[in-house]
């Protein structure tokens, strides 16, 4: 029979209900009576026995089955009770799993809010550099002064005040930039430390400046230039037509000024929306016509028969800006023809605008380009045509019926650069003018010889990420290291004592393709290695290219037609020569980059070319033209071979020297034109 145990642990199932269906009723079992005497009943005793033996059997048989019913009702019992506890525990781990899934969702939470607010910090300027900040501050006051909160005063000092105390003020507003005007205002008034101004205030009114717009040299001067300025402590911004094709995604913190301005032109004031950012340290403030808004609506810079119309409005636009926002800066830096009309425009009409105390430099990066128009034209911005065309002022020397932009900024202007690698001021005015020979001779004091530099710190082998392994002139084993590099990835044989010459074309219509076959093969007859890289995307050039490695096919010679930056950087450091179409490349920087990465810039042209380049005997020329003509300017790729060859210590020591010259931006170029500001300011 079942213990109490079994019936605690066990829960007994209800007995069926008789009335139901499916349940049929029970047949009671037959009772027997068993008598103690034997006789009774007319049963004798065996029948007695055998009946009782029977019922014992019967019982044993309900006893046994009621054991096995009663392990099966435990067993069924302890299953049970191990599904419940198993239940129990996984519902005990789902707890615990909804709960790190909570707080997981939680800390992600967190973590987008984190990042969230990071983006709204950049955005309001936590994390940025100085000057940025600075800028932004400078952007803002010429917000506040188009919008009439403040006068041109008193933007001219808060400019003062924050560039004579930079790292200061980007210390002082950092935060409260992305407060409203009047808050930012009574913060500028309360910063009341000023000290003695120590840098010029420089705005460049030009066309093209990289890496947003870039057609020709003028995009990286501008930006090269400035850049070093600034790193010398005076400050430069630019003005830009807003082309409608320029990626903008390089400004940083682009944004429309509130409040517009008018400027004249054609007889009428049409407005203009004012844009500004920053871009490479350098504020920019970005021009777009409202009525004229065609002019830089269009696939390029240059090359249209109205661009007269539009570079001139340009040119007024700035000038009527500059005004407007009540900057005064020392010097105006104009550009090439299309922004030279700003001279006549500055001393005819906004000299004496609030501006009595700015001077204008015009650069000239050819003489090229000069832009003849009929006199009448000068009247769209507002020119006086009868009082500019004559013979001293912008009539053009050659046909006298039409007036020479370019020779108006020559004219109108305090000092005028010409960008010049090579050639010294006698040699530009005498072979190189273009027919303002007159002009520039009148005007020779005025002029001033400027080289190009280029950016250091892209190209630098002391730190270049490109290389193998960096070097300097201090310790240039690393060079060596990168010659095996270049070697093994263009499968030529490797060997550091073999001498490899780079040569990289940008026109083939330059070069005279049979003196380079000639130069190239007396090369490699001498066991020297030659790399030829095409870096131009004209299809003409890539077709001559393609012709003359069919021609000329050497085991010594490699052509590179894709030129990716790394491989670049690594020609550099590898060759120990580089060919050079010239010695003024003012969009490639190829000599310069030679001389920093220790190859030396050799001229393809015969030796008969070379001599003749360099019979100039004015010596008022560039530290680089100096020493590229008294290293290896007069030096044919035979000669350099023969001098590696035959006195390889002098080499070296002039590999060395080349590595050690600076003739990065902030060298000769900066000094030259800070020079040029200084001289101006004091007229």
């Amino acid at each position: 029979m079942l213990t109490m145990t079994s019936l605690n642990a066990v829960t007994i199932p209800s007995p069926p209900n008789p009335t139901s269906a499916h349940c049929k009723p029970l047949r009671a079992p037959p009772v027997c009576c068993l008598r103690k005497n034997r006789g009774g009943n007319g049963l004798n005793n065996k029948g007695s026995s055998h009946v009782e033996s029977e019922g014992l059997d019967n019982m044993e048989i309900h006893q046994s089955a009621n054991g096995e019913l009663e392990v099966k009702r435990n067993d069924i019992g302890r299953l049970f009770i191990e599904a419940q506890q198993n239940i129990f525990y996984l519902n005990k781990q789902r707890l615990v799993a909804v709960e790190e899934l909570n707080k997981a969702n939680r800390e992600k939470q967190l973590l987008l809010d984190r990042i969230e607010r990071l983006e709204a910090e950049k955005q309001a300027g936590v994390g940025k550099d100085k000057l940025s900040l600075c800028w932004e501050l400078l952007l803002r006051i010429d917000s506040m002064v188009l919008s009439g909160m403040i006068s041109a005063g008193e933007a001219s000092d808060f400019r003062r005040l924050v560039m004579d105390h930079k790292v200061i003020v980007a210390d002082a507003f950092n935060e409260i930039l992305q407060k409203k005007d009047a808050e930012l205002l009574s913060e500028l008034l309360h910063f009341s430390d000023r000290s003695k101004k120590s840098g010029f205030h420089v705005i460049h009114i030009c066309t093209e400046m990289s890496p947003l717009v870039s057609v020709g040299s003028l995009a990286t001067y501008v930006t090269g230039l400035s850049c070093a300025l600034q790193r010398k402590g005076h400050l430069v911004e630019v003005i830009l037509p807003k082309y409608a094709f320029m990626d903008l995604d390089e400004v940083q913190g682009l944004q429309q000024i509130k409040a517009g301005f008018y400027s004249y032109f054609n007889g009428q004031q049409h407005g203009n929306r004012i844009w500004t950012g920053v871009v490479s340290g350098i504020g920019v403030s970005f021009i777009e016509p409202l009525y004229y808004s065609s002019f830089f609506s269009r696939e390029k810079v240059y090359g249209y028969s109205d661009d007269f119309e539009r570079f001139t409005y340009f040119s007024r636009a700035s000038l009527d800006y500059i005004v407007k926002s009540g900057k005064q800066p020392d010097v105006l830096h104009i550009h090439n023809w299309e922004t030279a009309i700003v001279g006549p425009l500055f001393w005819d009409i906004h000299v004496n605008q609030g501006l009595g105390g700015t001077r204008i430099l015009l650069t000239c990066h050819d003489f090229n380009s000069q832009c003849l128009e009929q006199p009448d034209k000068l009247s769209l911005c507002g020119l006086d045509p009868p009082r500019l065309h004559r013979p001293d002022r912008l009539q053009d020397n050659t046909k006298t019926h039409l007036v020479n932009i370019l020779k108006g900024g020559i004219v109108y202007s305090n000092k005028v650069v010409i960008v010049s690698s090579m050639n010294s001021k006698g040699r530009i005015i005498s072979s190189f003018s273009q027919e303002l020979k007159p002009t520039l001779s009148i005007h020779q004091d005025k002029l001033v010889i400027a080289p190009y530099g280029f950016d250091n710190t892209t190209w630098d082998p002391s730190k270049d990420n490109f290389l193998p392994e960096n070097y300097s002139a201090e310790d240039i084993k690393g060079k060596t290291v990168c010659k095996v590099a270049l070697q093994q990835h263009l499968a030529l044989s490797g060997s550091a004592s073999s001498i490899l010459v780079g040569c990289f074309f940008a026109e083939l219509s330059d070069i005279d393709m049979e003196n380079l076959k000639a130069v190239v093969q007396n090369a490699t007859r001498r066991g020297v290695q030659v790399i030829l890289v095409e870096i131009s995307k004209s299809s003409i050039t890539n077709t001559k290219l393609e012709s003359f490695q069919e021609l000329l096919k050497d085991q010594n010679v490699r052509f590179i037609n894709r030129l990716g930056e790394a491989i670049s950087h690594l020609v550099f450091a590898g060759s120990d020569i580089i060919l050079c179409q010239s010695f003024h490349e003012p969009d490639l920087q190829v000599p310069l980059k030679a001389l920093k990465y220790g190859a030396a810039p050799v001229a393809i042209t015969s030796i008969d070319n070379i001599s003749r380049n360099f019979v100039d005997h004015d010596y008022e020329r560039t530290k680089f033209s100096q020493f590229i003509s008294s290293n290896f300017g007069k030096m044919s790729l035979s000669q350099a071979l023969d001098e590696i060859e035959n006195n390889p210590s002098r080499w070296n020591r002039k590999i060395l020297a080349a590595m050690a010259m600076d003739f990065s931006w902030d060298a000769e170029c900066c000094d030259v034109h800070v020079s040029a500001y200084t001289a101006i300011k004091k007229l």
